[in-house]
């Protein structure tokens, strides 16, 4: 059992506090609730931007990195559709460091022309080096836009394309920051060694005087129901030709998200999984396969790819798929079966939270779900799911109409 405390500040700011006797350091995580879903369709990639650009300094310390450093301290950011997350490990005696760098970047970040500048280099670098130059880098611009109609989630953390972050204006970046970077938008967790009515003292020292501010309202998508199949052909310079079979899936908050969970490690979990006997050791179809799903707050995915081995045809390929998500729609999985992929699973979450500092990050997203508390419920919830629910969820999910197949193949190839 994880227990934790909260307290929300006269500022909206929600405060976890999460006591653990065995750790020496501390870890303060500030996750804030904007993703790459809250933005501008025509101003996309700031949430990736501003992950950059919160670590250039602030009125009262000129930079973040070093007097964390000379405090004992590391740290690290990362942002994705949902929400961006700044986590950093102290000495548990220097805790009011991390607290005054949080807190001083919260409300008084240093954004001028030069930092500006400098982190849009930074970032449209990393678009260019993996999304645009690395082999089937653009795979997710191309699915995202093939799947989502209407909701947000049909672009990328790393932005639809360069020149949103190319053209962001100091104006636009400084509006950015008011609106999303505030106390009531935030989630800050402590976790460590230390008694929780100090920790609420230290981050109310800290936090407490940052003005209040309305949180930026969310907009409320609603996606429409894929009714026709979609598919669509890329050529590029890549080595091996590839297909991505992809379906809407069940958001975080839905039951049977823990399902669609369970049915991606059956698939592909491992090398005794089903797709790796059938297609890869078996029929040596495919060099690689995978299933996964996106674990997105709201609507997710679920998806197969796979790399084929050279010679093979497409379609043999893609068919050779399709019949392995039949047969879980046709036969119930074994008990064996099933409790070998849950015992796997609850060994994941439990080896997750021996480590303080994913334990912290872990309850930042649960507080961010609406209660840190579920993060005890994530046992019971895989523990619960049948043999039926499985079944239930493969011919609700894998059906031809609601599928979005991506073929990327090599330039000299074609579909036969």
């Amino acid at each position: 059992m994880i227990e934790t405390s909260k307290k929300i500040l006269k500022n909206g700011l929600t405060v976890v506090h999460h006591f653990d006797e065995t750790s020496p350091f501390v870890v303060v995580n500030t996750l804030y609730k904007i993703g790459a879903k809250d933005e501008d369709p025509e101003r996309t990639g700031f949430a990736h931007l501003f992950e950059h650009l919160m670590f250039e300094g602030s009125k009262n310390s000129d930079t973040y990195d070093e007097p964390l450093q000379e405090a004992g301290g590391e740290n690290n950011a990362f942002t994705n559709n949902d929400y961006t997350n700044y986590y950093c490990q102290v000495p548990k005696n220097n805790l009011d460091v991390a607290l005054f760098l949080e807190a001083d970047r919260m409300c008084n970040l240093k954004i001028n022309q030069r930092a500006l500048n400098e982190q849009k280099k930074v970032v449209i670098e990393e678009f260019k080096e993996h999304y645009i130059n690395q082999p089937y880098g653009n795979v997710w611009h191309i699915l995202r836009e093939m799947i989502y109609e209407k909701h947000p989630y049909m672009w990328p953390t790393i932005g639809k394309t360069t020149d949103h972050v190319a053209n962001a204006t100091l104006e636009d970046v400084k509006s950015f920051y008011s609106k999303y970077y505030q106390p009531s938008n935030a989630i800050l967790v402590v976790g460590g060694n230390l008694d929780k009515e100090f920790v609420f003292e230290r981050v109310e020292h800290f936090f407490g005087e940052i003005n209040f501010s309305v949180s930026a309202p969310k907009n409320s998508i609603t996606e429409p129901i894929q009714s026709i199949p979609k598919e669509k052909t890329i050529f590029a310079d890549v080595s091996l030709d590839a297909i991505f079979i992809a379906f809407k899936a069940p958001d975080r908050f839905d039951p049977t998200f823990f399902v669609s969970d369970l049915v991606s490690d059956i698939l592909s979990g491992s090398q005794s999984s089903r797709l790796y006997q059938k297609l890869v050791k078996e029929q040596k179809l495919f060099v690689s396969i995978d299933a996964y799903i996106s674990a997105s707050n709201e609507i997710g995915l679920f998806c197969v790819e796979g790399k084929m081995a050279p010679g093979v045809d497409i379609k043999i390929a893609e068919t050779a798929i399709w019949e392995e998500l039949e047969l879980l729609k046709k036969e119930s999985v074994s008990f064996n079966e099933l409790q070998k992929i849950k015992n796997k699973t609850l060994s994941h979450l439990n080896f997750s939270d021996t480590s303080l500092m994913s334990k912290v990050i872990n309850i930042a997203y649960f507080e961010l779900l609406g209660d840190a508390n579920l993060i005890n419920k994530e046992e019971e919830n895989y523990l619960n799911v049948s043999a039926e629910d499985i079944l239930l969820f493969a011919n609700q999910t894998f059906q031809k109409e609601k599928s979005n197949t991506l073929y990327y193949l090599k330039k000299e190839n074609d579909i036969k």
